[in-house]
């Protein structure tokens, strides 16, 4: 799995019998859910999660999903920012993508090649966009690419990406281009988007590393070109974000992922993720596939509220955050912190128990101190 990451040829596509498997899954009315790039960071941030594995690698629609189990996720990007994110994303690209390439410091935008990636399907499109990436880093010009699609496996399954766009220098070096539609206010953005766009980012440039592996003369930037409105007004401005860290993190994290034909095959029989079936068989579908629940997963993932209730009913110390369970060692559920903390259970040798201990002392100590009891 690590080898596909780097390089290699395209990834191929998965068994008859594991896409039979995978449509089983699904329901048979379904189509696949794309999985986007924004889909992929977050799994890489979460890597430990099976059923989010298994549910992005079938296609299945965890919004759909979540308002059929009664836990529907909170949270999208509204229409107007949807239709305001297009419209400034359009005027970036517009007169051939000049604006673009003059962000870019490209002297005479004029001159840069913008190719027809049309292709049918996306395997069609996804050898078009890398046929025009050779023909590009070939061709000694300026080349943008819009909305290009790339390939990469992850967990044993093709994922198809569409960045905003690609830029190929006459130099041979891809860079990747990200689109925002949050502003840039005196040559800063806000630190939480700008972080979420280097990760998306990341996942890009991983896909172009495996074409660039097999294209003379390529490179594929580790700095992306990060454009936003600039101020309070719509006129586009851009910033240089390195996305070593993003890409090493992102790359060692889908490493870890578990393949989804492994996580299929663990499935009880019958498995199916339909959403004509009853609430309760898809309760306990969802619930056949281990998750990993952490507060963060609120912002990423459309289970996550779902996942919130269950391991909130199971008094598990997920809830609690990452840094707090990985404080605790063995402690799983917070009744056995609690026991621990009174010292009517754990082993007092334990360093997680032995804290939890003095730190009820000492309230018990603060506390008897003040007069409350």
């Amino acid at each position: 799995m690590s080898e596909s990451l780097d390089s290699g040829p395209p990834p191929q596509a998965p068994t008859t019998a594991l896409r039979q498997r995978l449509a089983e899954l699904r329901g048979p009315a379904a189509q696949p859910h794309p999985l986007d790039a924004r889909a992929l960071a977050a799994l890489a941030a979460n890597p430990g999660c099976k059923r989010r594995a298994l549910l992005d690698g079938a296609g299945v629609d965890k919004a759909a999903l979540a308002s059929a189990l009664g836990s529907p996720a909170a949270f999208g990007q509204s229409q107007f920012a949807f239709m305001r994110g297009n419209a400034f994303e359009a005027k970036v690209k517009s007169d051939g993508g000049k604006e673009l390439l003059r962000l870019l410091g490209v002297d005479e935008p004029a001159g840069g090649r913008l190719p027809d990636l049309s292709a049918a399907g996306p395997e069609g499109r996804a050898a078009r966009t890398a046929l025009a990436l050779r023909e590009a880093t070939a061709a000694d010009a300026w080349t943008l690419l819009d909305h290009p699609l790339l390939a990469l496996e992850v967990a044993g399954s093709p994922a198809y990406l569409e960045p905003d766009a690609v830029v190929v220098a006459p130099d041979g070096r891809w860079t990747v281009v990200e689109i925002k539609s949050f502003p840039m206010i005196d040559a800063a953005a806000d630190a939480a988007k700008v972080g979420a766009a280097a990760r998306q980012a990341a996942v890009y440039v991983l896909a172009l590393e495996r074409v660039a592996a097999l294209t003379q003369g390529a490179q594929v930037a580790h700095r992306i070109l990060l454009v936003c409105p600039k101020d309070f007004s719509n006129l586009p401005t851009a910033s240089v974000v390195d996305v070593r860290k993003q890409l090493s993190v992102t790359r060692r994290q889908l490493a870890r992922l578990t393949r989804i034909e492994d996580i299929a095959a663990a499935l009880p029989e019958g498995t199916t993720f339909d959403l004509e079936r009853p609430a309760h068989e898809l309760t306990a579908a969802v619930e056949s596939v281990s998750a990993a629940y952490a507060p963060e997963c609120l912002a990423a993932c459309e289970l996550a509220f779902h996942c919130r209730d269950k391991a909130r009913a199971a008094g598990a110390v997920e809830t609690l955050g990452r840094g707090v369970r990985g404080e605790l060692g063995g402690l799983t559920t917070i009744g056995e912190v609690l026991a621990a903390a009174r010292g009517a259970a754990g082993d007092p040798d334990d360093p997680a128990v032995a804290a939890l201990r003095r730190a009820a002392a000492l309230r018990a100590e603060a506390l008897e101190a003040a007069g409350c009891r």
